[in-house]
């Protein structure tokens, strides 16, 4: 009765270790004990678990050491141990009361410690099996009862709810641990900004679940699905990318092993090849690269598979099909493929816009060119009329460059321009959407422009033409067309005029003679002298139509100037203003004396009369370049007013109340005979004529 007891309590004592979910090697020490206790006539007790390889490992047993020799060393192979693969096979328990008349035991242990009898149980739970409990005794039999057996048995169940509890603790253990690994690489293939980044992720973390760093990527071509190429080996394996490419290369011809890669595709299911070397379709492809095992797990993306990934192990580190290894590899491809895809397609969008903004950039480029190749200035304006572009060619008053202007309202940087006919007709464009062409003069230099304007984009683009020149030359043709007309008018009236006003001032001066007419002498004499002045209109009418050259000679213009001083000077002097000549060294011209004499009289007297008394006029020779020669009249007077500017050598267009409006028309008549050009320059400080004389011709 109170071995009976003892045994309960046992039994309620391993209950209430195995409860509390203690280690596992823990709660076998407490079964192999109670079994000791309760077989007394037995010397050794040992519980042995299963291992990768098939065979059983010792775990733990009493006593510790069996001649010198610990339990954890001890392996039973059942290819060698009858006794063993049989109660693997039957799941029962098997006694031996004499071990010399049975020959299942294996020998060696046996002879070795001197083994009498022997006792073993499957340690199973519903036809699971979980590990191989032994009993045996040292040379002498223990004589078991059946009763003794059934109670080990009761004790070996035990072990079975303790393992399969400790197996269901691990699974939850190893569930979490996936789970986990599966969220950290789900976090990091999310931050993956390559398709190497990713297939690098997925590398990491297959070589951590299958224990391999041999692994590669083959990607179906996307032009031919037949073929399948390396794209992307594992950069911490032991294999060269060369090195894995030629065994692709061979080991892909294959008939046998291209007919796994297929059915890998087709079915999109993992391949596993335990053990190469024994598979003997494939083997003598791969003796050579000590290869002992491969993984071929499909590589699919939204039902599409986009190749295969390949993992294999070398004979150093064998790797043993395991169900929930091989699932949480499946589910790291799953993981990658989609992010992969997704990267893939990115990579391919961003190649697609780079090589779209390629060929943007390079038309932009050709655009830009032509538009900086215009010689005139080009601009652009969005709609509030802010500078968008602007070409080197373009005019930017006030010194502004282009990085001033970019970006700002064209009416803030040039406020001067509010109200002009660009402020009208740029506002116009951008109102109504039409197109104008205009021409005006500029508010901050002396210059003209001629302006198109056109919509572009919601804004307004113009090109901006410089024509100064133009309207000189418009000026000039107009000027030499009125020379043109009233030199048709001189030869064809002059001499019809002059003969009957010298008939009649002959007459006159007849006249003048007879003493009876001496009250009307003054008369007469006004008479003359007014048909003198209509001769000298006449004779500048004439020198104003002459367009034929003069006949020049090689002279020195500095003398000439210096030969009519005294008689400006003098002419100064009685209008109580002042002439100062300043001549530097200039080469000699081919002038006409009179010419060049009568020019400079209409100049300077003009001077004379825009000066007040104290006032000075200046002339002036320098050499300009290697070609001209400048002669200047400058006065200071309170310059010319833009309107009159634009008159000014109109035939018959003057500012004064005596005068005939042909003075400048001789100047610029002559100065045409002399291939020379006539410029002005004038402000509110005076007015300064520049008669410009070419060394070559032009």
């Amino acid at each position: 009765m109170v071995r009976e007891q003892t045994r309960y309590s046992r039994l309620a004592q391993i209950t209430e270790i195995i409860k509390k979910k203690s280690e596992l090697r823990t709660m076998l020490q407490h079964v192999v004990r109670a079994i000791s206790e309760e077989i007394v006539q037995c010397n050794a007790v040992g519980i042995f678990l299963p291992q990768e390889d098939g065979t059983f490992k010792g775990f733990a047993g009493k006593p510790d050491l069996i001649n010198g020799v610990s339990i954890d060393t001890q392996v039973i192979d059942p290819a060698k141990d009858l006794l063993a693969k049989e109660v693997i096979e039957m799941k029962q328990t098997i006694y031996i009361a004499d071990t010399s008349k049975d020959h299942r035991p294996d020998r060696q242990p046996v002879d070795a410690f001197k083994v009498r009898s022997l006792l073993a149980l499957p340690i199973s739970f519903e036809d699971e099996l979980f590990g191989l409990v032994f009993l045996f005794d040292y040379d002498r039999p223990m004589k078991l009862k059946e009763s003794d057996i059934r109670r080990v048995e009761a004790y070996v169940n035990m072990a079975a709810i303790a393992i399969q509890n400790a197996n269901h603790l691990l699974q939850k253990d190893h569930l979490i641990v996936e789970k986990q690994l599966l969220l950290d690489i789900t976090s990091e293939l999310s931050r993956c900004s390559s398709v190497q980044e990713s297939l690098d992720k997925c590398f990491f973390y297959l070589g951590r679940v299958l224990r391999s760093d041999n692994i590669a990527v083959y990607l179906l071509d996307p032009c031919d699905k037949q073929k399948i190429r390396l794209t992307v080996l594992s950069k911490d394996s032991d294999e060269t990318r060369t090195g894995w490419g030629t065994t692709h290369e061979k080991i892909q011809a294959d008939p046998p092993y291209q007919a796994i890669i297929e059915k890998v595709i087709q079915t999109k299911t993992i391949t596993f090849i335990p053990d190469v070397q024994a598979d003997r379709a494939i083997s003598h492809y791969v003796d050579h690269f000590n290869i002992k095992n491969l993984f071929i797990i499909p590589f699919v993306s939204m039902g599409e598979v986009l190749g295969v990934i390949a993992v294999v192990n070398a004979k150093k580190n064998e790797l043993h099909d395991c169900t929930s290894q091989v699932q949480l590899a499946q589910s790291i491809v799953d993981a990658t493929a989609p992010a992969f895809s997704n990267l893939q397609y990115t990579d391919q969008l961003e190649s697609l816009v780079e090589e779209r903004t390629k060929e943007l950039a390079a038309v932009n480029e050709k655009v830009t060119s032509i538009i900086e190749g215009i010689k005139d200035g080009f601009f652009a304006l969005d709609e509030n009329f802010v500078f968008t572009y602007v070409n080197k060619h373009q005019f930017l008053p006030k010194n502004k460059t282009v990085n001033d202007v970019l970006g700002k309202n064209i009416w803030a940087v040039y406020p001067e321009s509010i109200g002009t006919i660009m402020y009208k007709e740029l506002h116009r464009v951008l109102e109504e959407g039409l197109s104008v062409q205009f021409e005006m003069h500029s508010v901050y230099e002396d210059q003209w422009h001629e302006i198109v304007a056109y919509p572009c984009d919601g804004g307004v683009c113009c090109l901006f033409k410089n024509i100064t020149e133009k309207k000189k030359y418009e000026q000039e043709i107009k000027r030499l067309s009125s020379l043109d007309l009233i030199g048709q008018m001189a030869a064809g009236i002059s001499h019809e005029i002059r003969n009957p006003m010298t008939t009649v001032r002959g007459f006159l001066q007849l006249l003048q003679k007879e003493s009876r007419f001496e009250d009307y002498h003054h008369y007469f004499k006004l008479m003359i002298e007014e048909l003198d002045r209509a001769n000298s209109i006449i004779t500048e009418f004439l020198s104003m139509g002459n367009t034929r050259t003069s006949d020049l000679e090689l002279l020195d213009l500095n003398a000439i100037i210096h030969g009519i001083t005294p008689l400006i000077k003098i002419d100064a002097f009685s209008q109580n203003k002042i002439v100062e000549v300043d001549t530097a060294d200039i080469p000699k011209l081919f002038l006409n004396r009179n010419e060049i004499r009568q020019l400079l009289i209409n100049l300077y007297r003009n001077g004379l009369e825009a000066m007040n008394e104290g006032q000075v006029l200046t002339i002036r020779t320098y050499k300009e370049g290697d070609d001209c020669v400048v002669m200047t009249v400058q006065d200071e007077g309170k310059g010319i007013q833009p309107e009159i500017l634009e008159k000014l050598g109109t035939p018959f267009f003057t500012t004064k109340d005596n005068g005939t409006g042909l003075g400048l028309g001789v100047c610029y008549a002559i100065a045409a005979r002399h291939h020379a050009k006539i410029d002005i320059q004038t402000s509110s400080k005076g007015t300064t004529f520049f008669i410009k004389f070419h060394l070559k011709p032009q």
